[in-house]
């Protein structure tokens, strides 16, 4: 056997908390890899739900990689929640019309972005992603944190705002997984080193 079909919504046996996200989202901006997974307590469709302010004609781009793990409950703030940040009222007087929609004459409220989310990344429980950022290859996101900044690859950060904890490796070790790219092989490649991608002895991969 070479592992799940990537194709399915429900991966598990009568299990309907998880899926397969890629084959559950709907929005075409929103852009998912293989194998990555969304639990959620209630029903994995709330996904979509927690992508906020993603307005069609924003056009910004939630973009997660392969064999993610995101946990219920995560949410990520897109560029439609912005408002003027630099003029005297942060009041969005335009929206509402009646004399009020010259507001934002030959202005524009600020873009940061895409949310880019690498491969193999773990975003815990009720974790707030907000726009522009950018997570690295293999980070872990804790519960509850609030990611302001982008994310270093295979570095652990917590709180609110998100500051890093530690390296989950030495800078030899990531360096090599970087360049490995295991999420890029074929899935029997992958099916052969599941002992050794659930170990910590990275020369065993290179082998």
């Amino acid at each position: 056997m070479s592992g799940p079909n990537k194709d399915i919504k429900f991966p598990l046996d009568n299990y309907y908390r998880l899926c397969f996200l890629k084959n559950v989202i709907k929005n075409p901006n929103i852009i998912v890899g293989d194998f990555t997974y969304y639990d959620d307590f209630e029903n994995v469709e709330n996904f979509e739900k927690n992508v906020k302010y993603h307005f069609d004609f924003v056009g910004d781009k939630l973009i997660i990689g392969k064999f993610c793990m995101i946990a219920s409950d995560v949410k990520f703030i897109m560029n439609g929640a912005n408002h003027l940040t630099n003029s005297l009222t942060t009041y969005p007087f335009a929206i509402f019309g009646n004399g009020w929609e010259n507001a934002m004459e030959n202005k524009s409220y600020p873009q940061k972005g895409d949310i880019n989310i690498g491969n193999d990344v773990w975003i815990g429980y009720n974790a707030t992603i907000m726009a522009g950022v950018t997570i690295g290859d293999g980070a872990i996101i804790a519960t509850n944190s609030t990611v302001i900044k982008d994310v270093e690859p295979y570095s652990i950060v917590g709180g609110n705002p998100a500051k890093e904890i530690k390296k989950r490796f030495s800078e030899e070790t990531i360096s090599k997984l970087l360049e490995l790219k295991w999420w890029n092989w074929d899935i029997e490649k992958i099916t052969k080193n599941i002992q050794n991608l659930t170990d910590n002895e990275i020369d065993k991969l290179t082998e």
